[in-house]
């Protein structure tokens, strides 16, 4: 099934199901935020509730339980929408937009990160953040599995914590690409991460330095002449294998264990600025959108079209396989 979005002339900026159904939310640069219910045996997608914000929308987090939404913007605030009474309420406040938020539910908390270098953590039931983290830097990227939370800011710092002990960070370093960090993925098992850069390449990250031998980087999403952004990066909760999606509207499935590329989607005719597994891997939506990596001049309104669309992963292409004879 392909799901319209409703805006007419601007691009989706992130993508989020919740932990405990088939209900995908996107947030859009218009400051629409779009929740629906996919319904994968029939194919129906049912749009559920719907929520305007004053400013660009840019990122989004569900609640542990599902029954609520965090949306974070341009306002430079963090609303909290229940799915249920389709209220909604700020519950965190930057000095610049947020940029990232994700919610730990081992904390029962709300991380959020913005332009105003801070990282902030909020418990719900404060209106004051529990602790500001300064950073070096913008947050342009950052994910977490518990108990690592992974920060990428603008100079291509890196920033790991041990969430077990949140207010210090863990390490830091310089991103091992050579260009702006455009996105982050932690592993299932929180032994390390995934950084992606605008220059069509991904690192593979581990935390522990004794693993440092197995990082290793490749190029994705380019072709002869033109590199183009890794826009997200996702792993597929019960193979752990990874997609990327990226500038030039293509996405691919890859095992970084056995070094190598599952399969190749065909290629949208728009840049895809984000993705999702859904909680069983069973589903991968997609936005295709102007992802505004070529400024305001390549944008035009009167032709851009803003299109969900979701996937159904084949086994072939989200199975790991064993590594190639000779490869290291």
């Amino acid at each position: 099934p392909n799901v319209d979005l409703l805006t007419a002339s601007d691009g989706v900026s992130s993508l989020s199901f919740s932990p405990t159904a088939n209900y995908l939310v996107a947030t859009s640069w218009s400051g629409q935020v779009l929740c629906w219910d996919v319904q994968p045996q029939s194919g129906q997608v049912i749009p559920k509730a719907a929520i305007n914000l004053a400013k660009p929308a840019l990122c989004s987090a569900w609640n542990g339980d599902g029954s609520a939404v965090f949306v974070g913007g341009c306002d430079n605030g963090v609303q909290m929408w229940n799915l249920g009474t389709n209220q909604q309420q700020q519950v965190g406040q930057h000095q610049a937009p947020v940029r990232h938020c994700t919610y730990v539910p081992q904390l029962n908390m709300l991380v959020t990160g913005s332009w105003d270098r801070t990282l902030k953590y909020w418990d719900l039931r404060s209106p004051n953040p529990v602790h500001t983290q300064q950073l070096p830097e913008r947050v342009y990227a950052m994910d977490c599995t518990h108990p690592l939370l992974v920060v990428g800011t603008a100079d291509r710092d890196i920033l790991l914590f041990n969430l077990a002990n949140p207010q210090q960070i863990f390490k830091q370093i310089k991103s091992p690409l050579k260009y702006q960090t455009r996105s982050i993925c932690c592993f299932p098992d929180a032994t390390g991460y995934l950084v992606g850069s605008v220059e069509g390449r991904v690192a593979v990250q581990h935390v522990d330095d004794s693993l440092q031998s197995k990082n290793f980087t490749f190029k994705c999403h380019r072709n002869d002449s033109d590199v183009f952004a890794v826009n997200s990066m996702s792993f597929h909760p019960q193979h752990h294998t990874f997609v990327t999606a990226g500038a030039d509207g293509a996405y691919n499935f890859w095992d970084k264990d056995s070094k190598q590329r599952l399969k190749a989607m065909a290629k949208s005719n728009a840049p895809i600025p984000c993705g999702s597994f859904n909680r069983d891997g069973s589903l991968y939506a997609y936005a295709v959108s102007y992802d505004w990596s070529r400024g305001a001049s390549e944008h035009n309104p009167s032709t851009a079209k803003n299109h969900i669309l979701l996937h159904v992963p084949q086994e072939a292409e989200v199975k790991g396989r064993a590594r190639p004879p000779g490869r290291r």
